[in-house]
């Protein structure tokens, strides 16, 4: 160990992470307290990795803070997550921020403070890469002013800003490429009817858990969109048809807008989600290049409505992953699998209920026929832990289904996951 170049063991020490055992390492010889002073780059103060923590009180968890950070002399990454601790004073926080604004490239931080102090102004700026930001405040915002040339990645979890210096603050960050907003408090002029942010760099956008009337993006080269947990009236994707992944999980929105140019979609996975089929058909039809196709827990809008299998089909000839849950309508069942049509090459299927029918087996069964290079079958059911004698004799029936099938097609890998 002796033989260690200090730089080698400021790397060792940087792995570690958390400050506690950083600390700890660091005063196993003269050597290796070097290594911490000069060439630490990683460092992670988390309430939740040290029970301590919530012990101290805030004036000492502080000073603690304060000694170890202003140890160091290059810091790259910093992470102060303060879960369930009390407010802290701004002053040290402020300290903490300006010590280490020249070197820092990632900031992950959770800190509330009293007062309450502008995080933006205070963080690095010119090598910032990675900026997380929860449980606070963000205010005026300059526009026009490229305050995070280098950013490439910001996360909002739990921030009250207004829409206008959110879109400021997206502005301030010429090369952002992976936007994550998360349970934002969104502030709404009187005159605003709209969130309306434009980023010509940004490839990855994940929204969660928000509430607007109407959201616009414009973003010439984004790749991956996905939305969970919102309610929107409208959302509007202006782009030139760069988009790869559509991910929308418990959505609700009046009218959902990715643009014309679909071409480049590999993956749509849409859970938990109204949709009117012809039109949801049409939004991806052009996606010649999909991939992966996920309908699961999905409701039509008219309940005559069934996945036209037939046109998936001919308008995804390279679809190799198709995962599919929704209400069997006997009808529509029947009209899906009298169409003549042949998923030639997935591979992967996997079939859902959420209450079982007699319905299930002959979509199985049918589904299974038209998939000649199958490998994997999954089936994934819900069942009851009060169960009646009919759905119990349903369940065998289903069971029997599935022996039939499995020796009839001894190439595919049946696997069941029951809830």
């Amino acid at each position: 160990m002796e033989h260690l170049p200090v730089e080698v063991i400021g790397n060792i020490l940087s792995r570690l992470g958390a400050a506690r055992d950083v600390v700890i390492a660091s005063a196993t010889c003269r050597k290796w307290r070097e290594a911490w002073r000069i060439h630490l780059h990683t460092l992670s103060f988390n309430s939740n990795d040290w029970p301590v923590y919530h012990e101290l009180t805030t004036s000492r968890l502080e000073i603690l803070i304060t000694q170890t950070i202003f140890q160091t002399t290059g810091l790259q990454s910093l992470s102060i997550i303060m879960d369930d601790v009390d407010e802290f004073s701004a002053a040290p926080v402020i300290a903490w921020l300006m010590y280490t604004r020249e070197s820092l490239r990632q900031l992950h931080y959770n800190v509330r403070t009293s007062p309450t102090i502008n995080i933006i102004e205070k963080c690095g700026r010119q090598k910032l890469e990675v900026l997380n930001l929860s449980h606070n405040t963000i205010s005026g915002v300059e526009p026009s002013y490229q305050r995070f040339p280098s950013l490439r990645s910001l996360s909002l979890s739990h921030i009250s800003i207004s829409a206008l210096d959110l879109s400021y603050l997206l502005t301030a960050c010429p090369k952002v490429e992976i936007l994550t907003l998360l349970s934002l408090d969104i502030a709404m002029s009187d005159a605003q009817t709209s969130m309306e942010l434009n980023s010509p760099s940004l490839k990855d956008l994940s929204v969660e858990a928000i509430s607007l009337e109407k959201f616009i993006l414009e973003a010439d080269g984004l790749e991956k969109l996905q939305l969970k947990d919102c309610t929107l009236e409208v959302f509007e994707l202006i782009g030139k048809g760069t988009l790869k992944l559509l991910k929308i999980d418990d959505v609700s929105v009046i009218h959902l807008d990715i643009g014309e140019n679909t071409e480049h979609l590999e993956v749509v996975d849409v859970s938990n989600f109204t949709i009117m089929w012809a039109k949801f058909h049409h939004m991806i039809s052009k996606a010649s290049k999909l991939r992966g196709l996920r309908l699961w827990g999905v409701v039509f809008d008219d309940e005559d409505e069934v996945v036209d299998m037939e046109t998936i089909s001919i308008c995804f000839p390279q679809l190799t992953h198709l995962s599919l849950c929704y209400d069997l309508k006997e009808a529509a069942l029947q009209y899906s699998l009298q169409r003549s049509f042949e998923l030639k090459n997935v591979i992967m299927l996997e079939l859902g209920w959420t209450v079982i029918t007699d319905l299930f087996s002959q979509w199985a069964a049918g589904l299974l026929e038209r998939c000649p290079h199958l490998r994997k079958l999954i089936i994934n059911g819900v069942v009851s832990e009060a169960k009646s004698h009919e759905e119990c004799q349903v369940l065998a029936s289903f069971t029997t289904s599935m022996v039939g099938l499995m020796r009839k097609y001894l190439h595919v890998d049946v696997q069941f996951e029951y809830e």
